[in-house]
């Protein structure tokens, strides 16, 4: 694969903080995505928190992620999972009636690269969904702690790339761990169209003033 496995190390202690979280971006990717039947990959699966409730709406559901920790801990689960390299996934062109995937492009290295091979494993007509962290209010330019209050701006938005020092990195968060990657919200949505998806609603849910996830759902 040649590509670090950053999550090494630090899964079960991630999958502590994220199941506060995890229950609400749940339930956004399985209503933007709606109920199966047919194979659904989840793409940087994690510890695969999320997958029984995709199961439960009628998906069969596959995890792929490079972490052989985080690929343990979604077995301990009982999901069905493949070891690999979002960049390169080992499945045939069309193999999946669907894909999820959800706060990755902050990991990845090519996120605009994931899509396209995203693209590529999905049936005609497959469904896509995504839901990360939002590019204007969560990023190296960005202080905003638990997502509380009003984001603190600094310079640093428009600039793309992987950082693991600056304003908007909590010091005891995932990020100060193993840094980031950031991508402006041009580029972000960009990188669907230039891949092939045809987008099809964008959400920035939650009752705060202002957002920190983001959710869409696009279309081979």
């Amino acid at each position: 694969m040649g590509r670090v496995a950053r999550y090494d190390g630090y899964a079960k202690w991630y999958d502590r903080v994220n199941a506060e979280q995890a229950p609400h971006t749940t339930r956004l990717a399985a209503r933007l995505l709606g109920d199966g039947p047919g194979r659904l990959l989840d793409v940087g699966c994690g510890g695969g928190i999320h997958d029984q409730v995709f199961a439960e709406r009628g998906w069969s559901v596959l995890g792929v992620d490079i972490s052989d920790d985080q690929l343990r801990l979604a077995r301990d689960r009982g999901v069905e999972v493949v070891k690999a390299d979002a960049h390169e996934l080992p499945f045939g062109d069309g193999s999946f009636a669907a894909a999820v995937s959800i706060f990755t492009h902050t990991d990845v290295d090519d996120f605009p690269g994931v899509l396209r091979e995203v693209v590529r494993i999905l049936a005609p007509g497959g469904g896509f969904v995504y839901v990360g962290a939002h590019p204007c209010f969560v990023g190296p330019h960005s202080e905003f702690v638990r997502a509380e209050g009003v984001p603190k701006l600094h310079p640093g938005y428009r600039t793309t790339g992987r950082y693991s020092e600056a304003p908007g990195i909590s010091p005891d968060g995932i990020r100060a761990r193993m840094g980031a990657t950031h991508l402006p919200l041009g580029p972000f949505l960009q990188a669907f169209l230039e891949a092939g998806f045809t987008l099809e609603r964008l959400e920035e849910p939650g009752e705060r003033e202002y957002p920190y996830i983001l959710g869409l759902r696009c279309r081979r």
